[in-house]
């Protein structure tokens, strides 16, 4: 099975586990989650101690143990490590983070995307997109803004699989090809 696939299987039934605990468990869970793909992404010594085959489950349960109680984690989130750790599949906390991410997002009727702009946009014009965006779609939204130069000006918007190119390099190639095929 490949990672995804893996991933959105244990991450779907972290989730219904969640669901049946309350809103807060599931809250917490995306929480130690996040927390834990997170020190897996800052400790590449940490994420290769917990994929490696050549370590024994034991000493993966120690070292998640001990990384578990410094974390806001209950007795469901010790216990689904550990049976990760007993499938060999700790390597896959990060994309179960994701795909868990994404289906509490779902649940709380929040939409994540990104704008990409030619310049930095002030914290009041992000606010102003934020907010426009919001009303429109009904949803809470998250977006992360971000800069790239060669879309030379306008933005572009990605939320989920939707894309808005607006920029002027997109308007630009647009127009040479219309001036290609002579219309």
């Amino acid at each position: 099975m490949t990672e995804k696939v893996v991933a959105r299987r244990y991450a779907g039934a972290l989730f219904s586990l969640g669901k049946k605990q309350g809103a807060e468990a599931l809250a917490g869970h995306g929480a130690c989650l996040d927390e834990l793909a997170g020190l897996m992404a800052d400790a590449p010594a940490l994420a290769q101690v917990l994929k490696s085959p050549v370590i024994s489950i034991d000493e993966k349960k120690k070292v998640l143990s001990a990384i578990i109680e410094k974390l806001p984690a209950d007795r469901t989130m010790r216990n689904f490590c550990f049976l990760l750790a007993d499938k060999e599949r700790l390597g896959a906390l990060p994309e179960i983070a994701k795909w868990y991410g994404m289906l509490l997002d779902d649940a709380n009727g929040v939409l994540r995307g990104r704008v990409i702009t030619a310049i930095k946009l002030t914290p009041a014009r992000q606010e102003e997109i934020r907010e426009a965006l919001k009303e429109k779609s009904g949803s809470d939204i998250e977006l992360s803004f971000e800069v790239d130069p060669e879309i030379l000006g306008g933005m572009v918007l990605a939320v989920g699989d939707r894309v808005l190119d607006s920029s002027l390099r997109a308007q630009l190639g647009a127009l040479r090809e219309n001036l290609r095929r002579g219309i």
